[in-house]
């Protein structure tokens, strides 16, 4: 083996300059792959995390996933004659029994839970109208199933449980508005009841929109202004494994039959647009480790062409066909470990490079960094791809090279 490997390097050192550009083509190859990697998986676990830290992993609502059939349709299956335009009868929207519900949420281990109670007021400020969405929430629960702690810019979330009257609101809405802290804000709901809150703290999550529309605060306030005591219509649940929420919700709305969505079943389609961009991603950087393999073949292809007599010597002196085959695999597997070898170093100044890269993207106050992910899979797979596609750009000329036939190639015949 080791005569065989010294042959094929010699093949190589042979054509010098060929084999340095098939090498740079691979070096440069696997150190754009890394980056862009990098680059694809930091921005989806940025995302993701984004996501996961922003969102609830569950939500349960008063809603039921499949509506119930009118208990005429029930009692009367088959029916001679057949009813149309049957309204249901209004009731009270909200979660039955959500205390009941709470406890049993207590029983799975690593869940956080809180209730909640949503609804649609209008806020009149200065002259204006401005429709909000305000929450109802408990303070001390709310910090550990939420970020918003985290977003508050003025006061904080527990200053609702000093002054019951309190409320917090966006940073957009107090900028746009001139709302400021102190400020008493007369909201009405759709059940005509009007309510005066006092700004207790101000928040900005970054989302424009987010930050004008929505205020909270504390759950018997919202109880009163919409007119639903002791109800509420959603409970956010917080997990120790966010990737356990898919199937942690439906186990809970077997037990509860309320609704009960996942963060994944809520962004299912951003997450499939994810996978369509990694592909897209691997398709587009793989195709450069492609176009430095065709450099290989080229290179090997041309050494096969080249030491045709070499090769009837060696076969004549009683090298095997498959003896002859490894020498011209060897090469590729040389050129790809090499490039390998000098690309991954390549690769990670890359990578550092752009995690030096700062950009103030319009809307934003603070320049952002680019998100890189440096976990191990992006190197073995650089590095496995670039040694495979080696060796396939040299599998082809080798075969050629072993079904040389000595005796043709010794007589001059060709």
């Amino acid at each position: 083996m080791r005569l065989l490997l010294a042959i094929a390097f010699r093949h190589l050192m042979a054509r010098k300059r060929q084999s340095v550009v098939s090498l740079a083509g691979i070096v440069l190859g696997v150190a754009f792959f890394m980056a862009i990697s990098s680059l694809m998986q930091g921005s989806e676990a940025d995302f993701i995390r984004r996501l996961i830290d922003n969102s609830p992993h569950i939500t349960i609502t008063d809603e039921y996933r499949t509506n119930k059939r009118q208990p005429v349709f029930e009692a009367y299956p088959n029916a001679a004659i057949q009813l149309r335009n049957i309204s249901p009868m209004p009731e009270n929207r909200g979660i039955r029994g959500y205390i009941q519900t709470l406890q049993l949420l207590k029983t799975y281990p690593g869940v956080r839970a809180s209730p909640s109670l949503s609804g649609q007021g209008i806020l009149t400020f200065a002259g204006r109208n401005i429709g909000l969405t305000v929450t109802g929430m408990i303070p001390a629960d709310i910090q550990g199933v939420t970020t918003i702690g985290k977003y508050m810019q003025k006061g904080k979330v527990l200053d609702l449980e000093t002054d019951s009257n309190g409320i917090l609101i966006g940073e957009t809405l107090s900028r746009k508005y001139g709302v400021d802290m102190g400020d008493s804000l007369p909201i009405t709901s759709g059940t005509g009841t009007t309510r005066s809150f006092k700004v207790v703290g101000i928040f900005r999550t970054g989302r424009g929109g987010y930050d004008e529309r929505n205020a909270f605060v504390t759950l018997p306030r919202a109880q009163a202004l919409l007119g639903q005591p002791n109800r509420i219509n959603s409970i956010i649940i917080k997990l120790d494994d966010a990737y356990q929420a898919r199937t942690l919700a439906s186990q809970i709305e077997t037990a509860i039959g309320y609704k009960a969505e996942s963060w994944q079943e809520q962004s299912e389609d951003m997450l499939s647009t994810l996978v369509i961009r990694n592909i897209i991603m691997y398709t587009v950087v793989s195709a450069v480790l492609l176009v430095a393999a065709f450099g290989i073949y080229n290179v090997i292809s041309t050494v096969v062409l080249e030491k045709q007599r070499d090769i009837a010597i060696l076969k004549s002196m009683g090298f095997e066909a498959h003896e002859i085959q490894t020498i011209f695999v060897s090469q590729g597997v040389m050129l790809g470990f090499a490039g390998a070898a000098a690309g991954v170093p390549l690769g990670v100044a890359l990578m550092t490079g752009l995690m030096q890269v700062k950009m103030k993207v319009p809307g934003t106050r603070e320049p952002i960094t680019m998100p890189l992910s440096w976990e191990w899979n992006i190197f073995a797979i650089a590095i496995a791809f670039a040694v495979t596609a080696s060796i396939l750009a040299a599998l082809l000329p080798a075969r050629k090279a072993s079904k040389i036939e000595p005796v043709e190639i010794l007589r001059g015949g060709f």
